[in-house]
């Protein structure tokens, strides 16, 4: 053998031992198990590639194509995933648009608010100041023209027309209507006298025989009488003065055989059957005096003093209120909104048959009647 192929062959030999003892090694690092399951795949799998009779602790698993998205499905992906940062926005489940909402409802009643408090104490201040006199009755002179409109719509909402029927309605037989105003209460009154009975079953005249209609201000009474002749013109029993409450005389119309109505004329009794009164004492010098003078000429067994009244409410808040705007209301309207009502009824000494108060205390119904003489010395 020749030189070089000895050198070949021992070189050969080499190689051979060398990659041997490295695979020992590797056999020796690797456990026991592994070399058992990796030695029984190769005796029991005679029929696998090559590759796979080699010792291995791994087995590959194929992976997945994933197959690209449609631009319907990438579409949706963006709407998901805006909505799930949204919802992550949320303020414990409210949304930002609610609450953009609510904060911007918050600012605008505090805002409001706070207008309210800078007009009331300018009012406040205001009406401190002003030197008002008691009788502030010449003031519906000239708010006459104007006086329907300035009070339709706090009457509307405090639903002051039905309260006004409801009073109204009671009156019968001789009516006498004290500040009566523009004649707001014209078309409740039943007119027209007719028999009837009462809860107890008794006989009853039921409406109005003749109407009496006075007002302190010549242009209210002026009013109420073109309201009326539009209203009512078929009824002629009626009167109109410019009187003063406190002082009315008994003067109804007269009814004669040829004629349903007299103005120059007065019948000789000395009583009305029924006297209404509708916010009249807010406006009066001395409220206690005239009622006392309307008692005295009711008829003293049946007769009825009718009143819806304005004053002091139940809450001392809104009456501190009603006081620090009681000058400039006066000035402006005529009106006395802060008056005891209560007190001025009790102080006049007529008898109480039924009361009632609304709109936190401020709005007052009485009906009254003179008191008896045995009440009178008792």
């Amino acid at each position: 053998m020749s030189a070089p192929r000895v050198g070949r062959a021992s070189l050969q030999a080499k190689l051979h031992i060398t990659t041997l003892s490295r695979g020992i090694k590797s056999k020796a690092r690797r456990p026991a198990q592994s070399t058992y399951v990796s030695n029984t795949k190769y005796f029991n799998s005679t029929s696998r590639p090559a590759t796979n009779y080699l010792p291995s602790t791994k087995t590959s698993q194929p992976q997945r194509q994933t197959p690209p998205k449609s631009e319907l499905q990438r579409f949706q992906g963006r709407i998901r995933t805006e909505q799930e940062a949204t919802q992550k926005k949320t303020y414990h489940g409210i949304s930002p648009r609610v609450l953009t909402f609510l904060g911007i409802t918050a600012l605008t009643i505090s805002t409001y608010t706070g207008y309210l408090y800078a007009s009331y104490t300018r009012e406040v201040s205001k009406a401190q100041s002003l030197d008002v006199p008691t009788d502030v009755s010449d003031r519906y002179n000239s708010t006459a023209p104007t006086f329907d409109a300035e009070v339709e719509l706090s009457e509307k909402a405090m639903r002051m027309g039905t309260k006004r029927a409801e009073l109204v309605r009671m009156a019968r037989g001789d009516v006498l209507e004290v500040s009566c105003g523009t004649g707001r209460n014209l078309e409740y009154y039943e007119l027209g006298e007719r028999r009837g009975v009462d809860s107890e079953g008794k006989g009853v005249i039921k409406g109005c025989r003749t109407l009496t209609l006075v007002d302190l201000s010549p242009q209210m009474v002026a009013i109420t009488e073109e309201k009326f002749r539009q209203l009512r013109p078929e009824f002629t029993r009626v009167l109109f003065r410019a009187q003063n409450a406190a002082t009315v005389p008994v003067e109804k119309p007269l009814v004669t055989k040829t004629s349903d109505v007299d103005t120059q004329g007065a019948r000789e009794d000395r009583y009305y059957d029924t006297i209404v009164q509708t916010m009249g004492l807010c406006s009066m010098p001395d409220p206690v005096a005239t009622l006392q003078h309307l008692g005295s000429i009711t008829e003293p067994n049946r007769g009825r003093i009718l009143l819806l009244e304005h004053g002091r409410s139940y809450y001392g808040w809104l009456n501190r209120i009603l006081d620090n705007l009681a000058p400039a209301h006066a000035d402006r309207h005529g009106c006395w909104w802060n008056r005891d009502i209560g007190a001025i009824v009790k102080e006049s000494g007529l008898e109480i048959v039924e009361e009632k108060r609304w709109h936190f205390g401020t709005t007052w119904k009485y009906v009254l009647r003179p008191r008896q003489e045995g009440d009178k010395k008792a």
